[in-house]
């Protein structure tokens, strides 16, 4: 390797921490965008299934998120040219994938504040819209990234829009939809009870054939035309064990081991498209110079040595914040009119803080 390609171990390790945040991103938010999706194909069951299918993912969310905007603000900060690179070429889709994932919050926030018919259907069809697409674009973008791209010397894409949507990015696009909705599918079995989480489960059951055909599909193409590494079939086979082992596992109704199984798969599938892609970050179809290598496109070691200080202090807390909303909000929903869960405990803590505020 010459020394545009050949990193250091502390650039490295922020390749590593970069493609962290996202892998915990895509398994934490990937069964949100599949509850999502669950409103879809639950839409005849009315207004108040549809409500407790969102309830489930209700408490936590918005602290999913969390590791998006950690993860891009880390890719901002460590590889300052590969951030820059990705909005020259992925603007539109960025542009896209950011207004969604802003109107599924109002979609969150505002269902329930007017009790209209109408009005409610029209944000559950905001949550479907919020659970598709965003599950599409990040299967395209994906794709795209670990593929390559038309770069120019200036490190600008030159592929147009129609030019990223690839059969090998349409097919990326299909198998995160497809993976998430199965991923989501099985943790609405494992967050409700009665005839939704029978339904769940039937669902759950029928998604996991074509995931496995996709998953499988995209993955090896992935291995075989664009990975940098052999070791990269290791994670591959335990995402293919992984889903393999959801068939019996969600037909003996284990639901808590099969949704373990798909976010599994979900590490397992991150695992090897960003180690098949290292040490390049974003890899030139057009002349290999101008590709983005994980030493050529990062910052300087001092601030990469600088923020590494500060991630050892916040990423600890984070893990623990993201641990102890899941304890809290563990319980299974049993009333489709009944509160969220943990609901009770959230009054409480909002009636000390108000009692206290009243003191001073």
């Amino acid at each position: 390797m010459d020394s545009l390609i050949d990193p250091t171990a502390l650039q490295t390790l922020w390749f590593g921490l970069v493609a962290f945040f996202f892998l915990g991103y895509f398994v934490l938010e990937g069964f949100d965008f599949g509850v999502q999706m669950n409103v879809a194909a639950s839409w005849r069951r009315g207004p108040g299934t549809r409500g407790t299918i969102l309830k489930t993912v209700g408490p936590v969310w918005d602290g999913n998120e969390v590791f998006l905007i950690t993860g891009g603000a880390l890719l901002f900060a460590a590889f300052p040219e590969w951030y820059a690179t990705l909005f020259s070429g992925f603007y539109l889709a960025l542009l896209l994938l950011l207004l969604v994932l802003i109107v599924r919050v109002c979609a969150f926030k505002w269902r329930d504040k007017v009790d209209d018919p109408r009005w409610t259907s029209t944000w559950d069809i905001v949550h479907v819209l919020a659970g598709f697409v965003p599950a599409l674009l990040w299967g395209v973008a994906m794709a795209n990234i670990v593929a390559g791209v038309e770069i120019d010397e200036n490190h600008w894409v030159t592929t147009s829009l129609l030019g990223l949507l690839t059969p090998f990015a349409l097919l990326g696009g299909v198998t995160f939809v497809l993976l998430f909705w199965l991923h989501g599918s099985l943790y609405l079995a494992l967050k409700v009870t009665g005839a939704l989480r029978e339904v769940a489960n039937r669902r759950a059951g029928i998604l996991v054939w074509p995931t496995i055909a996709a998953a499988a599909a995209f993955l090896v193409w992935n291995q075989l035309a664009h990975a940098h590494a052999s070791w990269t079939w290791v994670p591959l086979l335990l995402a293919a064990v992984s889903l393999v082992a959801v068939v019996p596992l969600n037909r003996r109704r284990r639901e808590g081991l099969a949704f373990a199984a798909t976010a599994t798969a979900i590490i397992g599938a991150v695992v090897a498209l960003f180690g098949g892609l290292y040490p390049f970050v974003l890899p030139s179809t057009g002349d290999p110079a101008n590709s983005l290598t994980v030493a050529n496109a990062s910052s300087s070691e001092h601030t990469l040595t600088v923020m590494l200080v500060a991630t050892a202090i916040l990423l600890p807390l984070v893990l623990a914040y993201t641990v102890w909303t899941y304890r809290v909000f563990r319980h299974r929903i049993t009333d489709e009119q009944g509160p969220a869960p943990g609901s009770q405990l959230l009054a409480r803590a909002k009636q000390g803080y108000r009692e206290a505020f009243d003191q001073e």
